[in-house]
């Protein structure tokens, strides 16, 4: 839910923080104070499009941000994971700057999102609703998502055997439109493959043989100065009067010693250590300076293969292992080409046995949300009939792909219809012109999905203009049914609504030296029940409608506890 609200220079908001928390939190307030404002802000957040126009007067930029926290398991983190984004202690905060230019900078947890991103993560957490928009519910395309969602468990697991199976489908497909290549090219391909095999394998490269090379190389052209530093090196150890010569009477010294005071042993040990390991030290660089030798053919050899090397590497890859693994890579190809009839042959025989599977499973897909919308459009007569649109008809219409077609959903079309007036044939649900019933019918639709639709807050903004009387008082009732499930916030003219309320905020428009300012306040008793009175009758309140508004909340309240046994 979203449990933190902040904006500076937003509008005629010139700094404004506010907490939110769980159940139907309403906004109530004058024409023009600002309650809209609010609701761009976290539109924005959600990767709304903004502009320079929201700064306010004289700010360089306008900074929104929002803390969220969503439960474990929640779509979201499978999101923010895909973009890199770690989500700790189930908290995200999105973060947006508008600045003059006209662009905006983006950040969720602190990492910047382009705004497409940002609005991919926004989708999960916020569903904005107004008289003539939605997400979902008004996206033709997102029906068939939601009665699957209503389906559940029933249709959970058949589809995902169709989702494994479409996959493969799709990536066999891919592979066999890219072989499925002329003769021609089959022939090019071949002779190319063919040419570069005796290329590479000519060359007989191990994978370590340029380390090898290049070290064997440092060696030859530093032929005369490993010779001399050895030989000086073997003189200066074992040559007469040298080094060894003085260790070893060091060594025979320490030794008389040690027959009559056994302090010096541990240092007459040491001594006799370097001794033998000097020696052994000096009459193995006798060995290998024996065994040097100077070959300037070999060196010639050795700068051709290093340029043989480098030459094969600018075709083939930047390393032998790269050579290697490309000749092998190719090799594969190749003997894939030479077979090409025999393996098109195959691959087609294993596509129409997966095109015979998804048919099969599309089938039972159609049968279950078949069922699942009988159900789904009763769920939502029993509501629009508590909406007062008694004469409504809710309508899942299906279409179904031609003959031995499919998509990633099966082989359905599923539009939701609806027709609110006795004698008008069902139309898309998207047709509806009328406010009034869209916005019940969107009532209706989400009391049903709001337990379903995973998002964390949903808000409603002045869904109950051009209603009045019983349907204002059946419309709040949905809108509380609705926030058991999922966090609402509500702009809202009508008091029936801010009546059902469990956290009321009023906000007002306030002057100062020729500025305008937006404040936001929680109020709660006697202060509440004064502003329900202005809602019904003007800013003069008298005893009679402060009474009724004070009934009004508490019949509010017992109805709240009716939703939530």
């Amino acid at each position: 839910m979203l449990k933190e609200l902040s904006i500076r220079n937003f509008a005629i908001i010139e700094s404004l923080t506010v907490d939110f928390q769980n159940g139907l939190t309403v906004l109530t307030g004058e024409t023009g104070a600002g309650k809209s404002i609010i609701i761009d802000a976290v539109q924005l957040l959600a990767g709304g499009r903004g502009s320079q126009e929201f700064i306010r007067h004289g700010a360089k930029k306008a900074e929104l941000e929002g803390l969220y926290t969503v439960p474990d398991e929640h779509p979201v983190y499978a999101a923010c994971e895909a973009l890199g984004v770690e989500v700790e202690e189930g908290t995200i905060i999105l973060r947006r700057d508008l600045n003059q230019s006209g662009k905006s900078v983006c950040r969720v947890n602190g990492k910047l999102m382009t705004l497409t991103q940002m609005r991919e993560i926004g989708s999960y957490l916020i569903d904005i609703h107004g008289q003539h928009e939605s997400q979902e519910l008004m996206n033709d395309k997102e029906h068939i998502h939601l009665l699957d969602q209503f389906a559940g468990d029933q249709l959970t697991a058949d589809k995902e055997r169709y989702t494994t199976a479409y996959d493969a489908y799709r990536a066999l497909k891919r592979e066999i439109a890219a072989f499925a290549v002329s003769e021609q090219q089959i022939a090019q391909r071949i002779d190319l493959y063919q040419f570069q095999l005796e290329e590479i394998d000519a060359c007989q490269f191990r994978v370590t043989e340029e380390e090898e090379l290049s070290e064997e190389r440092l060696r030859l052209m530093n032929f005369n100065k490993i010779f001399e530093g050895a030989n000086a090196a073997h003189e200066s150890i074992l040559g007469e009067g040298n080094g060894l010569d003085f260790i070893g009477r060091a060594m025979s010294e320490l030794e008389h010693i040690v027959s009559v005071d056994e302090n010096f042993k541990e240092h007459a040990e040491n001594v006799a250590n370097a001794f033998y390991m000097l020696q052994e030290a000096g009459f193995g660089v006798k060995s290998l300076l024996d065994d040097l030798e100077f070959d300037p053919e070999r060196l010639n050899e050795v700068e051709q293969r290093l340029q043989l090397i480098q030459s094969m590497k600018r075709k083939y890859g930047t390393s032998l292992q790269e050579i290697l693994t490309y000749r092998d890579k190719i090799d594969a190809e190749l003997h894939t080409l030479l077979n090409h009839d025999e393996n098109m042959q195959k691959q087609e025989a294993e596509l129409q046995k997966l095109n015979d599977k998804l048919l099969k499973l599309a089938h039972k897909l159609t049968s279950i949300r078949q069922k699942a919308a009988t159900a789904l459009a009763e769920a939502i007569m029993t509501q629009l009939r508590e909406l007062y649109m008694e004469k409504a008809q809710f309508v899942v219409h299906f279409d179904h792909l031609p003959d031995g077609q499919f998509d990633r959903n099966g082989a359905d079309e599923v539009v939701f219809y609806i027709s609110t007036n006795v004698g008008e044939p069902p139309k898309p649900l998207t047709k509806i012109a009328s406010g009034g019933e869209l916005s019940r019918v969107m009532l209706a639709l989400k009391t049903i999905f709001s337990s379903t639709m995973g998002i964390t807050s949903i808000i409603f903004d002045e869904v109950d203009t051009g209603v009045s009387g019983r349907v204002a008082q059946a419309i709040a009732d949905k809108i509380a049914a609705v926030s058991i499930h999922s966090q609402v916030l509500c702009i809202s003219h009508l008091p029936q609504v801010a009546a059902m309320a469990d956290h009321h905020y009023h906000i007002q428009k306030d002057e100062d030296q020729q500025r305008t300012y937006t404040s936001l306040r929680e109020i709660e008793g006697n202060e509440r029940i004064d502003e329900l009175s202005r809602m019904m009758s003007g800013p003069e309140i008298t005893e009679k409608t402060f009474l009724h508004a004070k009934e009004l909340v508490e019949i509010a309240n017992e109805r709240k506890k009716e939703f939530r046994l």
